[in-house]
């Protein structure tokens, strides 16, 4: 392949990386910030819950539609739209302070915030070059995931009362569209070419691949969201559970790459089959060194393999699709991240009330069975 076919636009790979990761230091932020609020006003659990599902919701309303927007305004128009409208939602969600009136608030901020992912990833994908996909990908999740722990540690600098915290969103999700808009003469146009295609037409296009999606969001939302009723079963302290919540949220971060680069190695395929394997590993391995010093390093490679899953996923979104496929592809992927997201907690509560604190790693460990069997049925249908 000639030299110049593999030169990265790196004007346009750090705006489109910078770009993705302050909307995430933002988007991290609201999360913690409003639960923080929500208790405070004295607001049961299970509609602080509710109103954090608003989120997601707003992903899953709003994939099905982002394929079609961005081909009809353009991606960086559709990017600057889109971050101006979140910092509007969140302006107003600082302004209300009120637990019913944010239920819209909060959908229509996942609303808007959805199509900046699935742009992201296409202009990423669309200007990344074969060779180095994997390592720029595992780049890419490595600094979103970073993006995403950031924001709950701002909190520590500013607190959580009154406009600070909101500011610091606020000026996040401004300094997107002013980002994209620097960087618009460098960026690619959205791909046209081939037959158009709607997130529905992609599941059955990628239906393994989408599962696998589903299978990330699942475990990760789980995890962050359970693994302190997990601890407390144990006698853990909220220090030591929010400590190992942050190295899972680390090894989400810091493996990336090193995954990437593995992909590029030995295929996108084996890597996937091996992160599914890894994390089913560790599911069985949490109870026997949840009281040891080998949770650490368990949890930080729990967290990786974890969100590998998803890495892989976008790698090999990447190698099978382009035009009208690859954006509807990315927006499935958004699609079927808030239905993991939404679906994974609640199942795995439910799971846990029925069976006890071990129904944590089992509900996980049978969801990654799952998915290992898939994908090993489907390399040994490949190969006859």
């Amino acid at each position: 392949m000639p030299l110049q076919e593999e030169r990265i636009p790196l004007a346009a790979l750090a705006g489109i990386i910078a770009t993705v990761t302050v909307f995430a230091v933002a988007q991290g932020l609201t999360y913690p910030l409003l639960s923080f609020i929500l208790e405070r006003q004295g607001t049961t659990p299970g509609l602080i819950g509710l109103s954090a599902a608003m989120t997601p919701l707003g992903f899953i309303i709003s994939a099905p539609l982002v394929p079609a927007m961005a081909l009809r305004l353009g991606g960086a128009r559709l990017a600057i739209l889109c971050s101006s409208m979140a910092a509007v939602a969140l302006i107003a969600i600082g302004w209300t302070q009120e637990v019913w009136a944010w239920m819209p608030l909060r959908f229509l901020l996942g609303f808007f915030a959805n199509p900046l992912y699935v742009i992201s990833e296409t202009w990423l994908i669309s200007i990344t070059p074969a060779a180095r996909r994997g390592r720029i990908m595992g780049l890419y999740s490595s600094i979103v995931s970073g993006g995403f722990a950031i924001g709950p540690l701002s909190l520590g600098l500013v607190g959580t009362q009154g406009w600070p915290p909101f500011m610091i969103g606020i000026t996040a999700f401004l300094f997107c569209g002013l980002t994209v808009l620097a960087v618009v003469p460098r960026l690619p146009k959205m791909p046209h070419e081939g037959e158009p295609t709607s997130v529905a037409g992609f599941f059955k296009l990628a239906p393994l691949l989408l599962f696998a999606v589903f299978s990330a969001a699942a475990f990760e939302q789980t995890v962050l969201s359970m693994f302190a009723v997990y601890g407390a079963a144990y006698g853990s302290g909220e220090e030591r559970i929010a400590s190992l919540i942050t190295c899972f949220i680390a090894g989400n971060a810091v493996l990336q790459i090193l995954l990437g680069r593995l992909a590029e190695q030995v295929g996108s395929g084996r890597t996937m089959l091996f992160c599914v394997l890894a994390a089913l590993a560790g599911c069985l391995l949490l109870p026997l060194v949840f009281n040891s010093w080998l949770i650490w390093p368990l949890v930080v490679v729990w967290g990786g393999v974890s969100f590998g899953i998803y890495t892989q996923s976008l790698i090999q979104l990447a190698e099978r699709f382009t035009g009208h496929a690859l954006i509807a592809g990315n927006a499935a992927f958004a699609f079927v991240w808030g239905i993991g997201g939404i679906v994974g907690s609640p199942a795995t509560g439910l799971t846990m009330q029925l069976i006890g604190h071990e129904g944590l790693p089992w509900s996980l460990g049978l969801l990654c069975c799952v998915l290992a069997v898939f994908l090993i049925a489907a390399r040994v249908d490949k190969a006859s």
